[in-house]
């Protein structure tokens, strides 16, 4: 399993040196991979960074850890430019991006960005086809129902052609989620309970049937919080979830409302007492 961690940057507040020692010790404590939250706008909302930007900041001082935006509003954002923006950070990173992908549920952010609120499933699947596309081809011949291409393509491409995109869905996905699921993506991160997981996977597998897709091109990856008034009680989720045969697990030290320097020392504790080797 890989075990991964979201990087607190809401109760870093803007700490930058917080932020770089925590994900240099998430790279040197062995896991896997690190994720951070998207939000551009939305009213009463804490400190959050943009998060192509702060992951090139992060692609900078870090070597090896999986750089994972989780997840990304896309139908609020242009199309090619975003490619542009993943291109350059998997370059700048040496192929570490994973991208998490979603269509958000804020109608205000939606209407700050003068973007379509209504029609936001249809364009995200869009979307995602023309990615994938313009992250494998020079040049590209596209014409869909929000974007019309002709002899143009990105230069240079990202190092991993396509870059992987994961879907962030409710709990139990809505039936075009589910398809968006089984037809455009590499993986979903798991929001539902342990006995939901058959549900949502049966439903994923048997669209993904339906374009030929199998089930092991699809990963997995629930998260784990290891704060809290039981403070063991994480390592009985971490094994379950291994258990269930998920690729992927995101440990969370926010929530507890820590204060910052605690966060680090919190996770290197975990990692000491983890039942499970990341890998």
């Amino acid at each position: 399993m890989h075990i991964g961690v979201s990087l607190p940057v809401r109760e870093m507040e803007g700490d930058l040196t917080a932020i770089r020692d925590f994900a240099q010790a998430a790279e040197g404590l062995g896991l896997t991979h690190l994720r951070v939250p998207d939000q551009i706008m939305r009213p009463g909302t804490g400190y959050l960074h943009e998060p192509m930007m702060l992951l090139s900041y992060l692609a900078a001082i870090t070597s090896t850890i999986e750089l994972v935006p989780s997840v990304i509003i896309l139908p609020v954002r242009q199309t090619v430019h975003f490619a542009k923006q993943a291109a350059e950070l998997d370059d700048l990173s040496g192929g570490r991006v994973r991208l998490g992908i979603g269509v958000g549920g804020s109608e205000q952010e939606y209407q700050y960005l003068n973007m379509d609120f209504s029609n936001r499933g249809k364009r995200c699947d869009e979307q995602m086809v023309l990615l994938k596309k313009l992250w494998t081809e020079e040049d590209i011949d596209f014409q869909g129902s929000f974007h019309t291409i002709s002899g143009a393509g990105l230069n240079p491409l990202p190092k991993q052609r396509p870059i992987p995109m994961w879907i962030g869905a409710r709990s139990i996905p809505s039936v075009p989620v589910v398809k968006r699921i089984a037809r455009h993506s590499d993986g979903w991160f798991v929001l539902c309970s342990p006995e939901d997981l058959g549900q949502v996977r049966d439903a994923v597998f048997t669209e993904a049937e339906k374009t030929g897709r199998q089930p092991d091109e699809f990963g997995q990856e629930a998260g784990v919080a290891v704060v809290g008034p039981r403070k063991d009680e994480w390592k009985s989720r971490v094994s379950n979830w291994n258990s269930m045969g998920l690729s992927h697990l995101c440990l969370r030290t926010l929530g507890g409302h820590l204060p910052v320097p605690q966060h680090l020392t919190t996770l290197e504790r975990v990692i000491d007492e983890m039942p499970l080797d990341a890998s």
